[in-house]
């Protein structure tokens, strides 16, 4: 089975740049290692590198992603998406969003695979680099929540030795 995480955000928008930095915690090397077979990437805004990389046929994508409307801030949850929750979103090579991309993928060539998305509700999305408190604390909170996904329901019988990018 092979399963990609993918970090969704913008740096330079403060908690906007959530998803990157929970990926960058999943793999820090005080973490312990994920399932084998689990990719991990830091997309930030590169909707269309994602979008590419989703054609290469995974079993299961998990995005990590800064997600407004969901609570209150540095609220962490988790969702199952389907094609019927996406929407629309058009095609853009310098730039998609994630529902864009997932919304897409058949006119690329590719299929939806089983979706998940991790987030937690932004405070601030202006410009700056840096997490708002809320978000920080969620950070934990939200690499604990992929880890328990992957190993509950995506990959509880595989071993760890995921690999990051």
């Amino acid at each position: 089975m092979t399963i990609l995480v993918a970090g969704i955000g913008n740096i330079f928008l403060g908690d906007d740049g959530f998803g990157p930095e929970v990926v960058r915690r999943l793999t820090s090397p005080e973490e312990s290692a994920l399932p084998e077979g689990v990719r991990v990437v830091d997309y930030g805004i590169r909707g269309m590198h994602l979008a590419y990389d989703l054609l290469d046929g995974y079993d299961a994508l998990v995005i990590v992603d800064a997600i407004p409307g969901r609570g209150l801030a540095g609220e962490v949850s988790v969702l199952e998406v389907g094609h019927d929750d996406l929407g629309g979103g058009a095609l853009d090579a310098h730039g998609m969003d994630p529902v864009a991309v997932l919304s897409n993928l058949a006119t690329l060539g590719g299929q939806l695979s089983p979706t998940y998305v991790v987030g937690a509700q932004p405070e601030d999305v202006g410009e700056g680099i840096g997490l708002s408190e809320p978000m920080t604390a969620a950070v934990p909170v939200a690499a604990a929540a992929v880890r328990s996904l992957l190993a509950d329901r995506l990959c509880p019988s595989l071993t760890t030795h995921g690999r990051a990018e």
